[in-house]
């Protein structure tokens, strides 16, 4: 079976609600009449319902089954206002600037899933990254216990080293630039309880470098080798280790050579990247070099769980996304 065919059966078991807050977008409409069809999730679409409804008849889309909130009505908009205020009011907010704000789509959507009224949002068709994240940072928050919020892909890897496929989750590979020790600790913890919400299986986590075990020296290596002392200090239910090369992560031959009292070397099935231009290369070679499936990005670290797409992305993305933010929620 098709990984996220896997993905919208689990979902579908959630019985769970996802907020589109751009209904502005036709993708959007057309992605919520097909995720409706295939009864994976509930969907909530915000706006006036007439007008999206004029909308999608103009592109023969039907609504059915969707529901829909216009934030100017919605009888909870003042708790929404009070509840921004207080979290912001020390940012310089004014009430009124709340009010305004709340009536938003990124924002209001980003208040239903912290109102649990939603169990999450995807958004990004229209808007940009830093739009979306800035929504989800400032209602919803970082994790208890994290401080990063991230992105990491899902990798299919076809016929890997001539076996069978196997997924790999990669990390980061979206948000944060250059990660400092304590920001590397937290993409690998935040990605490694994304790999268990996703595909259900034993995260092995792989801090990745050019160096494995001490083989080379350098301010590089000493910050793969501060986040692993990181981790260490916390309280975690999966396994890691670094510093290590990516053949010693990956390849079991390799590994009992370069490392071999590693629990995680030769059977990583999570690859944290030192800095996000070797993410953001190191998936995008393995999706054209190798035929990868790249699904993501899925961003992580938030309270509850918020997706971005990009605005080139296709309808089909946003189907997808649905499912995996419903995964995330559990």
């Amino acid at each position: 079976m098709n990984i996220l065919q896997t993905f919208k059966m689990k979902a579908e078991k959630t019985n769970g609600t996802v907020v589109l807050p751009e209904s502005n977008d036709i993708r959007t409409l057309k992605a919520a009449e097909i995720i409706i069809k295939e009864k994976f999730s509930k969907i909530i679409l915000l706006g006036n319902k007439e007008t999206i409804q004029s909308d999608a008849k103009k592109n023969e889309i039907s609504l059915d089954g969707v529901d829909f909130i216009e934030p100017e009505t919605y009888e909870k908009i003042d708790d929404f206002a009070n509840f921004f205020y207080e979290k912001r009011k020390d940012k310089g907010i004014t009430i009124e600037e709340a009010r305004k704000i709340v009536r938003t789509p990124l924002y209001f959507g980003a208040l239903l899933v912290k109102f649990k009224i939603a169990n999450g949002m995807v958004a990004g068709a229209f808007n940009t990254t830093s739009d979306v994240l800035r929504a989800a940072l400032q209602v919803i928050g970082v994790k208890p216990g994290l401080k990063t919020v991230s992105s990491s892909f899902i990798m299919v890897a076809p016929n890997f080293l001539g076996e069978e496929d196997r997924i790999f989750l990669f990390a980061d590979c979206a948000v944060v630039p250059e990660p400092t020790a304590e920001q590397l600790a937290d993409i690998a913890i935040s990605t490694a309880y994304t790999r268990r919400a996703l595909i259900g299986d034993h995260p092995k986590v792989a801090l990745l470098s050019f160096s494995t075990m001490g083989s080379a020296e350098h301010k590089l290596v000493d910050k793969v080798l501060d986040a692993k002392k990181i981790m260490e200090t916390k309280e975690l239910d999966f396994d890691f280790d670094g510093e290590l090369q990516l053949d010693a992560a990956v390849v079991e031959k390799v590994a009992k050579k370069k490392a071999p009292n590693s629990k995680v070397a030769g059977q990583a099935n999570v690859l944290v990247f030192p800095d996000l231009q070797a993410g953001n290369i190191g998936y995008k070679l393995v999706e054209r070099f190798a035929g990868a499936e790249a699904i993501g990005p899925v961003i992580q670290g938030l309270d509850a769980p918020v997706c971005d797409l990009s605005r080139g992305c296709s309808i089909e993305d946003i189907v997808n996304t649905v499912a995996l933010v419903l995964l995330l929620s559990i």
